[in-house]
């Protein structure tokens, strides 16, 4: 694990090198109650499978990551897209990167794309949020009634330093009054690179319509709708995953 500092944070890293020339950086985004360990062997899956140099990283607050002083607010995905993703991006030094995101990690890759339409090279996002909806809700209520009534607090501590701020950051956010007008809808038509919008038939945490209404904005968006597969596409169908991100990245690159 390599650290680095931004915006005044220690943030914790995994940096997989290139293996094939030309191949362009890969930034992956983790999901609301993810790290860096979270995401498991995919990073060195996709990096092996690609050629590419992988990056993934723990947003603050997350994994062994430094957190903010202040509370979460209905706008922490903007934050981060608009405000740390660019400055973790320089500190690292990195050009024209792909965007990898899940979830949470995806919505924030669509508000960067939007923000800064001339620096991602494409981005594949995986579950992503661009407004509230109800399954979405009733998805994370579940998780709730999960978290009280079983060891998932022990679980999640192997992954994060403070466990219980993770995921009360995430819930109680999303089921807060002020998050149900949240929207990112205006940023998808800013968007100048390709896309690639992945989701599970059986998602428990959201519809078709959060990737349908990404290809309805965005002109060079293709989608891939998985079947036997829930919020986690890059576990419940990994190879299918990692083959469409290899083709994506190889027409994106023009490599």
């Amino acid at each position: 694990m390599k650290h680095i500092t931004v915006k005044g944070l220690k943030l914790e890293y995994r940096d997989y090198p290139a293996t094939q020339p030309d191949r362009p950086p890969l930034l992956l985004l983790h999901e609301g109650l993810g790290s860096v360990s979270m995401w498991r062997h995919f990073p060195e899956k996709l990096a092996a499978r690609t050629g590419c140099r992988v990056i993934v990283w723990s947003r603050a607050g997350y994994g062994g990551s430094e957190p903010y002083p202040d509370a979460r607010s209905p706008r922490y995905m903007h934050r981060e897209g608009e405000d740390m993703l660019p400055a973790f991006i320089a500190a690292l030094g990195v050009e024209r990167p792909f965007l990898v995101g899940h979830s949470d990690g995806g919505s924030i890759a669509l508000i960067f794309a939007g923000a800064f339409p001339e620096v991602p090279c494409g981005i594949a996002v995986m579950a992503p949020h661009e407004f509230v909806e109800e399954e979405t809700l009733a998805g994370i209520r579940a998780a709730r009634r999960v978290w009280e009534e079983t060891d998932w607090p022990h679980k999640l501590g192997r992954y994060h330093r403070d466990p219980q701020r993770v995921f009360c950051d995430w819930n109680d956010c999303w089921l807060s009054p002020a998050f149900l007008d949240w929207n990112i809808e205006d940023y998808l038509p800013r968007i100048r690179c390709p896309v690639l919008a992945i989701q599970g038939e059986d998602d428990e945490y959201a519809t078709m319509r959060q990737i349908e209404a990404i290809a309805e904005a965005v002109p060079d968006t293709q989608l891939l709708k998985l079947a036997r597969c829930g919020h986690s596409p890059q576990r419940d169908q990994e190879s299918a995953v990692l083959d469409a991100l290899d083709a994506f990245i190889r027409r994106a690159s023009g490599s």
